[in-house]
């Protein structure tokens, strides 16, 4: 059994008991941090909520919430109690209430009473400062019942111990380290977030750090106990714009393909409420109801049936204003709402659901056609949508498949070179490029998005994968961290070596510039020729279930040797896997890998699945969400459409698995989009 132990040397004598005695030096507590994995309803009813203010357990509470709690334990002031939640003889959850801040706008602001009056009422008020589930616990929805315990039991204690009846209770939500989901689940109200002060003795201070603000009212008349009946709340301001978000969600007009193709006909009446649960998770980041209006339109309108998903069709539908393309047009180019936290709460969303040891990051940029000249980053350039030359715009797009399904998770697009020369200033301010970008390649802009990635720890991976242009890049692939297997796909005119080359400066024939450079004294041969080569057979391999069925592929796997040149002569040698493979159509394929030498050629064959999923969310986010549809010009509006695609696509997944969960349809054998989304395909 795994133990913790924990040092308790003075401790209190009872709940009623003022003063302290000494205990046996050093008494060691024993906690169990076994893992605690059950179902809530096997627990429920052996769940105990404890009271430890003064009493012996109190120094286990706050050791607990000193070793475990992101916050610490600081010790406070004035009227307290501690709970202790406890399953046998093992303690689940330790949690806290204090007198509550004197001042808080948006609290105030809630429950419309003026200074004196806040003055008078105040002890009527009390904070949740501490909420601690212990680490190791892993009950789903047991964080809500736990503070659904500890109000009940708040209610009878605090009276008893303070002679104060409590009204109302705070709390503050850190948005860096949670969500608020189980405050959420309990029916507390999100009011706002701090101003980001702190009271420093006399005066405050101001440390940006915003937190989220949640009231829970323990009366139904709290207002009138506390003799705030005249004044208004200013939160009935935003009342319209949830009637209109609840009008705009009943609209039935969801894509045919989410309909017919993942057959949830029966599902639709449950859609609105599924959508708006769904999407209440990005409320805090928007600044003004109308923001939340907006971005509820636009992305109900990605997933509609609408022939042109751009921001006028949206509006026509969906917002009953004239001006609302102007609206919705200026909330995707303009608006200050938090885009970069949007993103984040979506990251975490998927990570929470496909994260795996075993995932692949993958790299691809996908192109977007454009007539004119005006529109962010559009250049003539190689489109791959089109397989050719053409006026558009590119971006490169994070994906990542695992077991547990794949989706996009990080995009940036990409600028030519030419829109950072001085002809294309005016143009770059019109369509607000950050004046501190700098032009970088592909490749370079896909190492920035993985460290970026990999610093937010939320996506676990072994693998990198990649297309042919990451695959020849030198700098790309020296530049993957050590952690990560790259599989990157390479052209079928690679040179490559099948034993280690050596290489030398030529012998000076007498005649000409004398060599300098260093070359194979060894020739080289393309991929393409190693493939025809019939002394290395060709052995068939089940790659896995794909939408239409068992896949299968020819595959050859050989160490090879591969060489970069160097401006300098120097070339660096890398030894490493070289794997063929042709499908059953006769295309053939080739791809290279830095994985050990020992690896089974099961797990290439893996590896050379895993890429391809990013290329179906490309095709699903085109054919099903728009994404090819939009007609913003700028930088901005740019990456909140896509980051709306992908909040759409996150949709799609949690119908999935709502539908699923129901066992109303089977996602294993279907091919629609909903399935393809989530459903590993090996």
């Amino acid at each position: 059994m795994r133990t913790r132990r924990f040092i308790c040397d003075r401790v209190p004598l009872c709940p009623k008991s003022k003063g302290f005695v000494a205990m046996p030096s050093q008494k060691t507590i024993i906690i169990n941090d076994k893992p605690f994995v059950k179902k809530l309803s096997e627990i429920k009813e052996a769940l105990r909520i404890e009271l430890v203010s003064r009493t012996e357990q109190e120094k286990l509470w706050n050791q607990l919430v000193k070793s475990y709690h992101y916050l610490g334990y600081n010790k406070t002031i004035g009227p307290r109690v501690k709970y202790l939640v406890w399953f046998e003889d093992r303690p689940l959850a330790a949690i806290g209430y204090n007198q509550a801040v004197y001042k808080l706008k948006v609290r105030d602001t809630f429950i419309g009473w003026n200074e004196e009056k806040r003055k008078e009422q105040l002890p009527h008020v009390l904070n949740n400062y501490r909420y601690l589930i212990l680490p190791w616990v892993q009950v789903k929805n047991l964080a809500s019942h736990i503070i659904a315990l500890s109000i009940k039991q708040l209610k009878k204690d605090w009276p008893l111990l303070y002679g104060v009846e409590p009204y109302i209770l705070e709390t503050f939500v850190d948005f860096n380290q949670y969500k608020g989901t189980c405050y959420r689940a309990s029916n507390w109200h999100y009011v706002g977030k701090t101003s980001g002060f702190a009271k420093v003795g006399a005066t405050y201070q101001y440390h940006g750090n915003k937190k989220g603000v949640f009231l829970y009212p323990l009366k139904k008349n709290f207002k009138q106990l506390l003799g705030c009946i005249d004044k208004p709340l200013r939160v009935l301001k935003n009342q319209k714009y949830l009637e209109m978000v609840s009008m705009q969600l009943q609209k039935n007009i969801w894509h045919e393909k989410i309909l017919e193709e993942a057959n949830i006909h029966g599902f639709i009446k449950e859609l609105p409420n599924k959508f708006n649960q769904f999407m209440g998770r990005f409320v805090d980041c928007f600044n003004r109801s109308e923001q939340v209006f907006n971005a509820f339109a636009y992305i109900k309108g990605l997933l509609s049936n609408l022939d042109r998903k751009s921001a006028e069709p949206i509006a026509l539908e969906f917002i009953d204003n004239p001006r609302g393309a102007r609206n919705l047009q200026f909330h995707m180019k303009n608006a200050k709402w938090d885009d970069q936290g949007a993103e984040k709460i979506y990251q975490e969303y998927l990570s929470e659901r496909i994260s795996d040891n075993e995932g692949m990051l993958t790299i691809d940029e996908s192109g977007f056609v454009k007539k004119g000249k005006h529109s962010v980053g559009v250049s003539r350039q190689y489109c791959g949508s089109v397989g050719k030359v053409e006026n558009c715009q590119v971006g490169v797009f994070v994906g990542y498949s695992g077991p547990k399904g794949y989706g996009l998770i990080s995009k940036q697009l990409f600028m030519p070179k030419k829109w950072f020369s001085e002809e294309y200033a005016k143009l770059r301010k019109a369509c607000l490029v950050p004046e501190d970008l700098t032009f970088k390649t592909k490749p370079q802009i896909a190492l920035d998005l993985i460290r970026e990635i990999e610093q937010s720890g939320l996506f676990k991976a072994k693998w990198i994968g990649t297309d042919s242009l990451y695959g020849n890049s030198r700098e790309f692939l020296d530049a993957i961290s050590d952690k990560y297997w790259y599989f990157a796909d390479i052209h079928n005119n690679t040179q490559v070596w099948r034993t280690q080359p050596i290489f030398e400066v030529p012998e000076y024939k007498g005649r000409g510039p004398r060599p300098k450079r260093k070359v194979a004294t060894t020739p080289s041969e393309s991929v393409s020729k190693i493939a025809e080569d019939d002394t290395i057979p060709w052995r068939e391999m089940y790659l896995g279930e794909g939408s239409k069925g068992p896949i299968y592929a020819e595959v050859k796997a050989l160490r090879i040797y591969r060489a970069f040149p160097e401006e300098d002569g120097v070339i660096p040698i890398r030894s490493c896997w070289l794997f063929i493979r042709r499908l059953e159509d006769g295309e053939t394929r080739y791809s290279v890998s830095n994985a050990p030498e020992d690896i089974s050629l099961n797990e290439l064959c893996k590896a050379s699945l895993m890429r391809w999923p990013i290329e179906q969310c490309f095709n699903e986010a085109k054919s099903v969400l728009g994404m090819d549809h939009y007609e913003f010009r700028s930088w901005t509006a740019w990456h909140r459409h896509m980051l709306s695609v992908f909040i759409a696509s996150a949709f799609l997944l949690e119908i999935r698995l709502h539908v699923t969960d129901k066992k109303k349809f089977n996602f294993e054998h279907s091919n629609g989009p909903i399935a393809c989304y989530l459903c590993s395909i090996w």
